[in-house]
């Protein structure tokens, strides 16, 4: 009433003990007076950088219209009031995906099972698809075309032997039938959209004990309809592996709305965009940190051979050579001899990359794959970026793509980004500007010898942002969730992002979600075991889901949307008869 604050009591008198600007006794006072300072903006910008801890170099968000409205919409508008809990599955949930209308989601579990839930006031399920009868072991990722009438689902296929590899299915939203079936090895490539009718999967093949090639396909959702007629398939990529690394997690991002994004999260940027706050650098939680000078992590990118030294034929001869005279020392072990060989190699063997990417037009329709890779060991801790042009979206043409010349056997990345840490998880912003990504860090000056051995893992996840406009990173990466499964057995945690949040799943029985701007931690959301996978509503940021291996998906809303829903609900008649006969009597 009269413009006030929607903030309780009892939050003004935790804020109010924080800053130790009053007392007990006289909290009740300054309660009872609220309305008369609702408005002061001294006071909330106070109230906001010391209950949220943040540094006074961060300047208020872009899009706030004052202090009070940011102190309002960190308390109110968070995802972190559990609803509901749906128990339909039996086994671990291991990811979500929402269909671009928020209308639906689907849940993915080691049950086997791929779910379809109806997202009204009370989520229900839809419909769900069992994929045992496909010799398939479980479930493990899904994603909606854009248009939502189809849906891919990934998961582990047991194959010959019990050999397991991956496989993609395409179920139509019409009716819930299968539409087609596409390998996909290794099975952690899980797959993707690139554009409503054509997805991405992978594929791998040993050269060495340790060396491999991975290619990527382009894939016809309407195989079985379409296959008689016209081509389903073409060949997108080859990439050699080294040091036993594979091709992992590929994704797509769109580059058209570089130029438009929801959220521009260096301070920079903002004050190009608009010129009514102060410039700001990133501040740190405290003056010791801010004394030390700031380190910015620059990606690496793959350097290509100078064209005036030897050329790769005349340098993998020469070093035969020199193995069969005796002249390489120290002995080189098999690994390092075949990583070696196949280096000099792939050196002749290599289309170059682009390199012109960052100056990407934004008006073209080019895309950029994204994927997780590695070259000193087979846990993936680096980030592939491929550009695909307009005329690689199809799978109209040869069916291995364009003509190659012999020394274009392989394709070389266009970007690579070190993250020096073992990657569990990725994802993009709705505007496709940023990526965050899931990593448990090395030992700073760790030494990798035997590429089967990686390093020991931090029990601490960092999420890094990347600005995929300037392929830097930006921020410090964020921190609160921990992750305790060593690195021969480290699994991906999904994580999601949405306006003005990212959410994360955690092996501390543990969500998480931060402010995107802010840089700050802001709700754990808990449940009874690994919490695996995250999503938020694309068009409700305000609702957001979690799955664990506790069998459950948890629904959560914001307490202003709680609110919301509980005055739509009708007041029960027995209570205000009851009411009215008290008053007549």
């Amino acid at each position: 009433a009269g413009g006030g604050p929607l903030l309780p009591d009892s939050v003004l008198y935790e804020i109010f003990l924080y800053l130790d600007h009053v007392d007990v006794l006289s909290v009740g006072l300054v309660c009872q007076q609220w309305h008369a300072v609702a408005r002061d903006e001294f006071l909330w910008k106070e109230l906001f950088y010391r209950y949220y801890r943040v540094s006074r170099e961060v300047p208020r968000h872009p899009a706030a219209v004052s202090w009070y409205d940011e102190f309002q919409r960190l308390y109110d508008t968070i995802p972190c009031v559990e609803v509901q809990a749906l128990k339909e599955h039996n086994d671990q949930v291991l990811h979500l995906s929402f269909s671009h209308s928020g209308c639906l989601f689907a849940s993915c579990s080691k049950d086997c099972t791929v779910k379809i839930w109806s997202n009204e006031l009370d989520i229900s399920l839809q419909h769900s698809s069992n994929m045992r009868p496909y010799n398939w072991s479980y479930t493990q990722f899904s994603q909606f075309n854009s248009d939502d009438s189809l849906l891919l689902v990934s998961g582990v296929f047991v194959g010959p032997h019990n050999s397991s590899s991956g496989e993609i299915a395409v179920i139509s939203m019409e009716n819930f039938t299968l539409l087609s079936r596409v390998r996909n090895k290794p099975y952690d490539v899980f797959g993707c959209w690139l554009n409503e009718t054509n997805l991405i999967s992978g594929n791998l093949h040993r050269i060495g004990r340790i060396t491999s090639c991975s290619v990527l396909w382009l894939n016809n959702a309407f195989q079985g309809i379409e296959s008689e007629n016209v081509n389903v398939v073409k060949r997108l990529f080859k990439i050699q592996n080294l040091n036993a690394s594979t091709i992992r997690t590929v994704m797509v991002a769109d580059c058209s709305r570089y130029d438009s994004p929801d959220l521009l999260l260096d301070y920079e940027e903002q004050l190009a965009a608009s010129s009514t706050c102060p410039v700001f650098d990133l501040g740190s939680d405290s003056e010791e940190e801010e004394a030390k000078p700031k380190q910015t992590l620059e990606p690496a990118v793959q350097e290509l051979p100078d064209e005036g030294s030897v050329t790769a034929e005349d340098g993998l001869q020469q070093f035969f050579d020199d193995i069969m005279e005796g002249r390489v020392r120290p002995a080189m072990t098999e690994t390092e001899l075949e990583t070696k060989v196949a280096e000099l190699f792939v050196r002749s063997r290599t289309k170059p990359p682009e390199l012109n990417l960052l100056s990407t037009d934004s008006n073209s329709k080019t895309k950029y794959l994204i994927f997780t890779t590695g070259c000193l060991t087979y846990s993936p801790h680096q980030i592939g970026i491929k550009r695909i042009l307009p005329h690689q979206m199809t799978t109209a043409g040869p069916v291995l793509g364009e003509e190659r010349r012999s020394d274009e056997f392989f394709d070389s990345l266009d970007h690579v980004i070190d993250i020096h840490g073992h990657i569990i998880g990725m994802g993009l912003s709705p505007d496709h500007r940023y990526l965050y990504v899931n990593s448990r860090a090395w030992p700073r000056d760790c030494v990798i010898s035997d590429p089967m051995q990686p390093p020991p893992i931090a029990e601490e996840i960092d999420l890094h942002v990347f600005d995929l406009k300037t392929m830097k990173e930006v921020k410090r990466a964020l921190r609160a969730h921990r992750a305790y499964t060593p690195n021969e057995e480290c699994f991906f945690i999904f994580l999601d992002v949405s306006r003005d949040f990212v959410a994360s799943g955690a092996e501390d029985r543990h969500g998480y979600i931060w402010d995107r701007h802010y840089n700050i931690c802001l709700a754990k959301l808990q449940h009874d075991n690994v919490v695996n996978s995250v999503a938020f509503s694309p068009v409700e940021q305000e609702l957001l889901l979690t799955a664990s291996d506790d069998t459950t998906i948890k629904v959560w809303r914001s307490p202003r949307a709680v609110r919301i829903q509980q005055a739509r609900k009708p007041r029960p008649r027995k209570l205000l008869f009851s009411w009215l006969m008290n008053q007549k009597s």
